[in-house]
This record gives C-alpha cells, structure tokens and sequence, in this order.
C-alpha cells in the first residue's frame, strides 16, 4: 500500500489561482490525465499530451520536463511516456509515478524554488482547462466489468429471483465478464441509444431501439504494471499493479440485455459504450483514504488463500463518497438545476480491486498497462445509494419524479447524466474524480 508522505499535507499550497480549496483537483490530489490543444495551435504536437489536472487547469508536463523543472526521475519517466507511449511509462512501476507526482507538487507549490521558476512559464506551463480537450486518460487495451457490489447484486438478483437472489458462486469468486474496450468514451461524449433483440411477454422478439436505458455508477481501477502470460499476481502484491482510480458509466440497455443474457451474458445491451472520466486519480493520491473493505457478515466463507491477505483487508478498501445527478432536456431549458438521483459510498463493497485483479490474473491471464477493470455497480443498503435506474425506480415501479414534474423510470432522450466523486477524511485535504457526464441521443 503506498505512504503518506509530504505530498499530502494539507498545509501545502499551491501558485496556480484557485488550486487551494479546489473541491476535486487541490495539490494534494494531481491525478494525471492526456489533452489536446485547441484547434488553430500551430505549435500543438499531434500526440496527445501528458497531463497533471491542478485546481481548473491543466499542467503540461512535455513543458514541465523540457523546461527543466522536473528531477531527473521523473523527467525521465515523461521522456518514456511521450517517446514510446503511456503504457511504457505504466510499465515503469511505483517509483517512477510517485517520482512524477512528487515532482509536479514541488513546481506547483508556492514556496519552492521549482515553483517560482514555474510560475514565470505561465500559459507554456498551464492552460485553463476549458480551452483544452481533455482525452481519454489511457489507452485501454482490454477492458473487464465486475460485480463487487453485493447490495447491487441482490438488489437485481431479488427483482428476478425473489427466492434466491445471490447464486451459489457469489461470495466465493468475483464476477466479471469482459467488455468492449473499442467503445469506451470520455466525459461529455454524447451516447446513441442503442438498438437489439427486444422480447415483450411471451411473443417473438422483435429489432428497435431499447426503451429501458440505464446507468451504472461505477469506478474503475486502471492497470499500471501488467503481468506476463501465464504469471499469476498474488494478493499481496495486487496493490502495486494498480495505478489509479477514474469514475465510470457502464450505460446498460436493460431490456436488451434481459433477453439476450443467457447463456454467455450480456452483449449487445452493453457494449454500445461506457464513459470515463478524464483524469486518473492516483493510489498514491488516495492513500489517506485507504481502510477496510465492506465487512463479511458473520457466517459468509472466507476468501480462498489466494484472494486472502492481511494487508489487504485492512486497507484494500477506498473511502469514496459517489453520487449522480440527472437533468432533462426540459429542466435544461427551463434553467432548473440537476436533480441528485443517489448518493453512497464505495466502502461497502464485498471485494476489493486488489481481490480483483488477482482474480482476473489468476489463471495466468496477462493484463496490460491501461487495462481497466470496472467495480460494477456501486450501491448501498438504502434506496438513495442505488447506483442505477433499475435499482432505484425498483425496475420501473418507483419512478423518479423531476423537479419539471417528468416523471423517470429509466433514461429519455436529452437526459444529461452526471457522477461525482471525492473523498474527505479529517486532517487530510479533499481530493476528487471530477466528472463523467454523458447526454443521451439517438441511434
């Protein structure tokens, strides 16, 4: 698990204006991210460039290290990211990203050398960030959806198997199936409603656009190290594989995916598109927040030895408050604000990141640098910490009623659908994702 170290004091501040207090992004935080410059920038490169999101702008870091503000370390490790890509420097481990994060704090904060001579730099160095495109943050090669939400589970499994809601399987090995990589999309990309197979009763299906389309609250884990083919990760070092966290809508076609699930699980109803946020919020940034997974109720099986670790239980889990808001075309046009639908936490889940991604690479599976696991839905005990549609509207029973008095059982066209996420501790800065919006359209 990584320290806390100098980098997270909350008497750090910072020379960029507005940094200091920043609800999501202060220089405790520094999550790192990839833009591109606006159109008409003749000395724009054409790669994506490598960045640190601080307060609302962003931090080149090609700049930064050309510049000569960074330790030899960590300019080393940009030089690595932009000559052969964002996967080498991945691949480069722990020491080379804290390298990187520990350097861009000492140019970002006001009272050191570093940061004077950065702040001279100005708009070379930083640039708002509403006059950059902000990318995807990795490129992901392979990406897996998992089930780690047991209030999730049998929230869903009580809707079509009153008697049984969780399967045998379930507390003993994580459920995953693997997604569409192709189809994943940054925060703001609108998202097409997606079309399929759709059986209502008992007659023959028929082909249309889905009408229950859904959200799924969800963060995902970004791989850092990846592992050899046919080399397992143990538990124990799970953690060092791990190199960030970013939000994630796993958008689900729900009536789709009802008939088309069995026997192989779902396809067309997810693989439309999935919307990340843009910036990575490091595990070195998260590790104030760090403490125990949702806790096993008395009489559930232990984890088998190979998904067991001392460490793990006590700190495999992240103190991360989540909620989403909704606004319809109709409450857009009419200037009200965004309705927040849920709001939960992720520390209730029955396993860990850690847990799954030694699962995932337990028969010998080789995962990627940029690889991306997501949770699966996150929701808690109660019906406000619902992560999705189906769960919260009790699959349309209990329709949501907006402030424009619309009434939602799951999403129209023109809705606007916004996570949020941060995590609060006291004696520690805040740190948050940012967003991931995503506004429905039409196939």
């Amino acid at each position: 698990m990584r320290p806390i170290d100098a980098t997270h004091d909350p008497a750090l501040r910072s020379w960029v204006p507005g940094a200091d207090g920043h609800p999501d992004f202060p220089i405790q935080n520094l999550p790192f991210g990839r833009f591109r410059p606006p159109v008409g920038d003749d000395d724009a490169p054409e790669d994506p460039v490598p960045a640190v999101a601080i307060g609302n702008q962003v931090v080149d870091l090609v700049a930064a290290a050309d510049g000569g503000l960074l330790p030899g370390p960590a300019a080393d490790a940009v030089d690595v990211w932009m000559a052969e890509g964002m996967g080498a420097f991945l691949q480069l481990g722990r020491e080379a990203w804290g390298a990187l994060r520990a350097g861009v704090s000492e140019l970002l904060r006001v009272d050191t050398e570093e940061g004077a001579e950065a702040r001279e730099m100005g708009p070379e160095l930083v640039r708002p960030m509403a006059e950059v495109e902000l990318l995807l943050p990795a490129d992901v090669g392979d990406y897996t959806d998992f089930y780690a939400s047991i209030h999730h589970a049998t929230n869903v499994g009580s809707m079509f198997r009153p008697d049984n809601p969780l399967l045998p399987n379930y507390k003993w090995v994580p459920i995953g199936y693997h997604g569409r990589a192709s189809s994943l999309v940054p925060s703001g990309t609108p998202v097409h409603r997606p079309m399929g197979q759709l059986q209502q009763g008992d007659g023959p299906p028929e082909f249309g656009p889905t009408r229950q389309l859904d959200y799924e609250l969800e963060l995902g884990a970004v791989v850092g190290v990846g592992n050899p083919l046919g080399r397992p990760v143990p538990i124990e070092h799970a953690d060092d594989h791990l190199f960030g966290l970013v939000l994630l809508n796993d958008w689900s076609a729900r009536d789709i995916q009802r008939w088309e699930y069995q026997p192989l699980g779902p396809f067309l109803a997810k693989n439309f598109a999935s919307t990340i946020s843009p910036w990575i919020v490091t595990l070195e940034a998260l590790a104030p927040f760090r403490g125990p997974a949702g806790t096993r109720p008395p009489g559930d099986p232990e984890p088998l030895p190979y998904l067991d670790d001392a460490d793990d239980r006590r700190r495999g889990g992240f103190d991360v408050t989540l909620e989403v808001l909704i606004s319809s075309r109709t409450m857009q046009e009419r200037g009200f604000a965004p309705m927040r639908v849920s709001r939960g936490g992720f520390g209730g889940m029955y396993w860990t990141m850690g847990q799954l991604l030694t699962h995932h690479a337990s028969n010998g599976c080789n995962l990627r640098p940029g690889d991306l696991l997501g949770s699966g839905t996150i929701s808690g005990p109660e019906p406000e910490s619902r992560g999705c549609l189906l769960e919260r509207t009790w699959r349309g029973t209990e329709p949501l009623r907006l402030p424009s008095g619309e009434t939602r059982r799951f999403l129209e066209d023109g809705d606007e659908v916004v996570f949020r996420a941060w995590c609060e501790r006291p004696g520690h800065a805040r740190i948050g994702f940012g967003e991931c919006r995503g506004v429905v359209g039409v196939a």
